[in-house]
C-alpha cells in the first residue's frame, strides 16, 4: 500500500529571524543555505513543512525581503549535548548553517538542552520586492508562519508606495 504524504498541497512559510543574528544577509550571500528550527517538543512547522514548499525570510521587525524554495528536510528527535553538537559541526560548514566555526559554542550552548531539531535545506534563493506581513491571529511571538497563498498575510501598499 502507498504511503501518502502529510499534505500534497505546496504550502507558504515566513520564518521569522533574528535580527541579530545576521542570518538573512548570509542567506542571500549563499553562506547559509540551511535553515534550522531548535524545539525543547515538537512544534510548527515539524510535520508542516515539505520538499517544493516555498519560505519567506524576514528579520524581526523588518520586511520580507527573501524567498527561496525548500529543497528537503531533515528531522532529529530525542537529542542530547552530544547529539545537538554532532548535529551543529555536521551542518556549521560553508553555505551550510551561516555559523562560523569560532560560533558553534554560542549555538551549542542555546541548543543543547533542545529535544528537536528540523534541518532545512534551501535552494532557488532570490530577493525579493520587500513587503510587510500581517501576524493578526498568529500571535505575537511567533516566529514560523504557515499559509496557503502568501497574498493572505501580505499587507497592502496604496498608490503612493507607502504601506496602507
Amino acid at each position: 500500500m502507498k504511503q501518502l504524504s502529510l499534505t500534497s498541497q505546496k504550502r507558504v512559510h515566513v520564518a521569522i529571524m533574528r535580527k541579530s543574528w545576521e542570518l538573512t544577509s548570509k542567506i542571500l550571500t549563499g553562506e547559509k543555505t540551511i535553515e534550522t528550527r531548535w524545539y525543547q517538543s515538537r512544534h510548527k512547522p515539524w510535520d508542516q513543512v515539505n520538499q517544493g514548499d516555498v519560505i519567506y525570510f524576514k528579520d524581526s521587525g523588518e520586511p520580507v525581503k527573501i524567498m527561496a524554495t525548500i529543497r528537503k528536510t531533515l528531522r532529529f528527535e530525542d537529542l542530547n549535548p552530544k547529539k545537538v553538537k554532532a548535529i551543529l559541526k555536521r551542518f556549521a560548514k560553508p553555505g551550510g548553517l551561516g555559523v562560523e566555526p569560532q560560533d558553534l559554542g554560542k549555538y551549542y550552548q542555546r541548543f543543547r538542552d533542545k529535544k528537536y531539531c528540523l534541518v532545512i535545506f534551501l535552494k532557488d534563493i532570490k530577493k525579493v520586492k520587500p513587503f510587510e506581513i500581517d501576524k493578526s491571529g498568529f500571535g505575537t511571538m511567533t516566529a514560523w508562519l504557515i499559509v496557503d497563498d502568501i497574498s493572505r498575510i501580505k499587507k497592502p501598499r496604496n498608490p503612493s508606495g507607502k504601506k496602507a
